[in-house]
């Protein structure tokens, strides 16, 4: 009975995290009556500083939990299994948040139209594709947390993932990470209220894969240095310099995104 509310437990956080992704694709597109662009109730900075505040919840939310020190602490807490289902609990929650919390800001950026508008759409799908994609060219389920519950509700040591760069890792260094920039951007109403959202993320992305970089080159050492020398971090323009031939094959460890 335990380890089947285990496996619940993980397969109701992986349809929550479910949820709130097609939720938040909903919002910034204006497909919900509390979209990114809604009608403004509020005054434009008292509407900035709520949207603030939510945007920097979420990103404390994941930049903490997803640390190697909090993990150690956290695990004291929470079994170790239940560990990455609980981070996308309440990463779900927090999207839910903002999504229900956010407050339109009035003012148009931009306004495209037209053919222009079915093409800008069709990039910001990429980008929203790109994020499950890029997924499954790692763990899919262990960043979801199914993994973990799965192989201990069979009683199977915990897997040690290995080190694989296919595909777009291949190009930059963070795919899903550009996917949800482009996402992000690639709006054809583009409202106060969404450069504003657009921005913050943007703002919390490169802090993440600040603090994200720094924890795999402790983890992984020389290797990810290599990799990180040889391929560009988000735009797959040109190629650092330092890259040691064959450095791709020398590793072992495996490129994570938080």
């Amino acid at each position: 009975m335990k380890k089947a509310l285990s496996v619940t437990y993980g397969a109701l956080a992986y349809m929550m995290f479910l949820g709130a992704f097609l939720y938040l694709i909903a919002f910034t597109v204006n497909a919900i009556p509390n979209s990114i662009s809604g009608p403004a109730s509020l005054p434009p900075l008292l509407a900035a500083a709520i949207d603030l505040g939510l945007i920097t919840m979420f990103g404390l939310q994941h930049s903490i939990m997803a640390r190697a020190g909090f993990k150690r602490v956290w695990t004291r807490i929470v079994p170790p299994h239940f560990e990455r289902s609980t981070y996308v609990v309440i990463a779900a929650m927090m999207v839910f948040l903002i999504v229900m919390g956010w407050q339109p800001i009035s003012g148009q950026i931009w306004n495209v139209t037209g053919p222009g508008m079915v093409a800008v759409y069709a990039i910001a799908a990429l980008g929203w594709l790109g994020v499950p994609a890029t997924s499954f060219l790692t763990d899919h389920f262990a960043l979801f947390g199914l993994r973990q519950v799965i192989e201990y509700m069979l009683d199977r040591p915990r897997s040690t993932p290995t080190f694989k760069v296919r595909a777009f890792y291949k190009k930059v260094r963070h795919p899903m990470m550009l996917s949800f920039l482009v996402a992000f951007w690639a709006t054809p109403l583009m409202t106060t209220g969404h450069l504003l959202f657009a921005g913050l993320m943007t703002s919390y992305i490169l802090v993440g894969i600040y603090f994200e970089e720094r924890d795999l080159a402790r983890e992984h050492g020389p290797a990810y240095r290599a990799y990180h020398a040889r391929v560009p971090k988000l735009l797959p323009v040109g190629k650092p310099e330092g890259a040691e031939q064959g450095a791709f094959e020398e590793m072992t460890g495996e490129p994570q995104v938080q």
